[in-house]
């Protein structure tokens, strides 16, 4: 049986996984159905929801936008560090918040999509523990209201009051229900096959190598997924398909002890973690 605990420990975090064969059902848990903060990891219902309208007609994916630079929300990526005004599609928008988590595009999206048609759409598929509180421009302004201070506080005590750290107040899963939500996209049951193709796409480009990715350094298999990061989580969610069709959706939300903003061991054991999950799955 594998030590998960010991493994989390020995990288200074607390962490949480399910991993699941899409095809048998079989899975493998650790605090699988704990609460969990999901950071940016929530854009993944977002996209969900978003393909879901435009399937209905409710939204064109092709409809171009202009986010005016005055409106961009707080980020290291995309148009919320680009300088100027940006045109650009719905469905771009939906590759840039998956891609490179920019914030800007996924608070556009949600000012189209709605978020409480993320939570109904959530509700209807039975993920009852899932819920999306705010956009990232809520996120971070009560970050901003918890610790009186712009720039990111790495300050044990400042860290110890944000609400954002609490799933209770946040945005919030289970690793669960999260890898339900990824099994549905990989099985054409989230929206339209055509939409679900497009969403398991754009999970593909996510640029991150260092947390899931990691612990499946292989030509031959390939790794989606969406990362999520606050002052003390890191998490990722994604599906690892192997090259004789084995498909298996994992998620891990790791809390570290520390609060120091650069935490490679932390990183790293996404990844080793992912990986002894899924090889026991394999075996």
């Amino acid at each position: 049986m594998t030590d998960f605990d010991g493994l989390f420990r020995a990288a200074g975090v607390t962490g949480f996984l399910h991993a699941v064969d899409l095809d048998t059902g079989a899975e493998v848990g650790h605090g699988a159905d704990e609460p969990v903060v999901l950071a940016s990891v929530f854009k993944l219902a977002l996209l969900v929801e978003f393909f879901r309208q435009v399937d209905r007609g409710e939204l064109d994916a092709a409809e171009r936008v202009t986010v005016m630079a005055d409106r961009h929300t707080p980020g290291p990526t995309g148009v919320s560090a680009m300088a100027d005004d940006v045109t650009i599609s719905l469905r771009d928008l939906a590759y840039l918040m998956i891609a490179v988590s920019d914030n800007t595009a996924a608070d556009a999206l949600i000012g189209r999509v709605g978020l409480a048609a993320v939570n109904t759409m959530l509700a209807s598929f039975g993920l009852t523990r899932t819920w999306v509180e705010h956009d990232c421009a809520g996120l971070l302004a009560s970050i901003v209201e918890d610790t009186g201070q712009e720039d990111m506080s790495t300050e044990p005590a400042v860290v110890a009051r944000l609400r954002v750290l609490d799933p209770a107040r946040t945005n919030r899963s289970t690793p669960r229900e999260t890898t339900r939500l990824l099994g549905m996209i990989w099985r054409d049951e989230a929206a339209s096959p055509e939409s679900c193709a497009w969403m398991r796409r754009l999970l593909g480009l996510q640029v991150w190598p260092h947390r899931l990715a990691s612990g499946f350094p292989y030509d031959d298999v390939a790794v989606s997924g969406k990362t999520g990061t606050l002052p003390t989580l890191r998490n990722e969610a994604g599906v690892v398909e192997y090259p004789d069709g084995g498909r298996y959706a994992v998620a891990v939300f790791t809390r570290s002890y520390g609060t120091a903003q650069n935490q490679p061991r932390a990183d790293a054991v996404i990844g080793t973690a992912a990986r002894i999950a899924v090889e026991r799955l394999r075996s």
